[in-house]
C-alpha cells in the first residue's frame, strides 16, 4: 500500500493478515495521519471518555496470568480482600462522578462468576451505580449467557474481557483458561446485549506479529467491541514478567492508530501503562485516535496518572470529558 494512499473509512469484520500488517507497518506519521482522519470522521476529536476503575474484590485469584499481581501463584505483596460492601462502592462511584468520570468500572479478581450471594451483591452494586447516571462496566472473569443477562437486567452497560494477546502467544502468558474461553465470554456478553470492552496488553514479550494478530482478532468480531483498551504492561515485582522493560511510546501510538483504522466506531482507550508516557506522548496517542482513558491514581492494584495531571493535560490540549450514554441520547 502506498503510504500516501487514504485508507477507506469503512466498517469491516473481514480483515486479512496482510492488510493489517501493511497498515501497522506504515511510516508512523503516515499511520497517525490516516488514523486521525478516520477518527475525525466518526468522533468529535475534542471529546475523551473518562473512566474510573475500582477493585471490588482484590487478590486471591486462582488464575496464573503472568502479568497479574492478584494471582495466588505469585508473591507480590497484594493482600487478598473480600468483596466490598455496596455502600462503599456507591460512595466511590459518586466520588468518581464528581471528579469528572462518566463510566465506572468494577473489577473482581475471580476466574469466573458463580451464582451465589457475592454475585447478588454485585448485581445490587450495578443497580445503585446505574442510578447515579454513570455508564456501569464490570470485569468479573468468565460469564455464562444467563449470568450476562442478569448483569444486563441490573443495568450493566459494558463488560470488559480482554483477549490480552494473540491466540498463538496466549499460552505463554496464561495456562488456567483458553483463548476460546475468552471468545466465548465475549459472545455470551454480546448475546445479552451488553456492550463489549475488549483489548489487550503489549510489552509481555510478544512479537509485533502477535500484536497485529490480536488487533485483527478484535477487528474481525462482528460487531466490533464498542471499547478497545490498549494496555502497556506494568511490570510488578513477584510476577513472571517483573523484569520486562517499559513499552516504547511509539509502540503505544502505533497500536492505537492501527486499532482506530481497523475499528473506526470503537472507543479506543489509552489504559494501563499511561504513567510510562510523557504528556507529549499521550497527546500523540489522542491525535492517533485514542478517545478514552482511565482516571484516578490506581488501576485495580497498579498506579495510574493522577486526576490533577489529567486535568492539566485536558486543559493543554483543549479536551473535554465525553458525556455518558452519548450514543443512546443521540437517537
Amino acid at each position: 500500500m502506498d503510504s500516501n494512499q487514504t485508507i477507506r473509512c469503512e466498517i469491516r469484520c473481514d480483515w486479512k493478515k496482510e492488510e493489517v500488517f501493511t497498515i501497522y507497518r506504515l511510516p508512523l506519521l503516515d499511520l497517525v495521519y490516516q488514523a486521525s482522519t478516520i477518527h475525525r470522521t466518526y468522533f468529535d476529536p475534542g471529546e475523551v471518555q473518562v473512566c474510573s476503575l475500582l477493585s471490588i474484590k482484590t487478590g486471591g485469584c486462582p488464575e496464573d496470568c503472568a502479568y497479574c499481581p492478584q494471582s495466588v501463584e505469585y508473591d507480590t505483596g497484594v493482600e487478598a480482600r473480600p468483596l466490598l460492601q455496596v455502600d462503599e462502592v456507591v460512595k466511590r462511584a459518586s466520588d468518581a462522578k464528581a471528579s469528572g468520570a462518566t463510566r465506572f468500572c468494577m473489577g473482581a479478581a475471580w476466574r469466573e462468576v458463580r451464582d451465589n450471594k457475592d454475585f447478588d451483591r454485585v448485581l445490587e452494586m450495578i443497580r445503585e451505580v446505574n442510578d447515579l447516571g454513570l455508564e456501569v462496566c464490570a470485569t468479573l472473569g468468565m460469564v455464562t449467557e444467563d449470568q450476562a443477562r442478569k448483569l444486563k437486567n441490573a443495568g450493566l452497560y459494558a463488560y470488559n474481557h480482554n483477549l490480552d494477546t494473540s491466540s498463538g502467544y496466549y499460552k505463554s502468558i496464561i495456562t488456567t483458561r483458553t483463548y476460546r474461553d475468552r471468545i466465548d465470554t465475549i459472545k455470551n456478553t454480546r448475546r445479552a446485549e451488553i456492550t463489549v470492552c475488549s483489548g489487550g496488553i503489549i510489552g509481555m514479550g510478544e512479537s509485533e506479529e502477535d500484536r497485529m494478530e490480536m488487533l485483527m482478532t478484535l477487528a474481525n468480531l462482528d460487531p466490533h467491541p464498542e471499547s478497545v483498551p490498549i494496555n502497556g504492561l506494568v511490570a510488578v515485582e513477584g510476577t513472571p514478567l517483573q523484569n520486562r522493560s517499559p513499552v516504547s511510546p511509539w509502540d503505544f501510538v502505533r497500536m492505537i492508530a492501527t486499532a482506530r483504522i481497523l475499528m473506526p466506531e470503537s472507543m479506543v482507550r489509552l489504559s494501563a501503562g499511561r504513567m510510562q508516557l510523557s504528556l507529549e506522548a499521550q497527546a500523540l496517542c489522542f491525535l492517533a485516535g485514542a478517545n478514552s482513558i482511565f482516571a484516578g491514581d490506581k488501576l485495580l492494584t497498579t498506579p495510574n496518572q493522577t486526576i490533577d495531571k489529567d486535568k492539566e493535560l485536558f486543559s493543554a490540549l483543549g479536551l473535554r470529558p465525553r458525556k455518558p450514554f452519548k450514543e443512546e441520547n443521540a437517537v
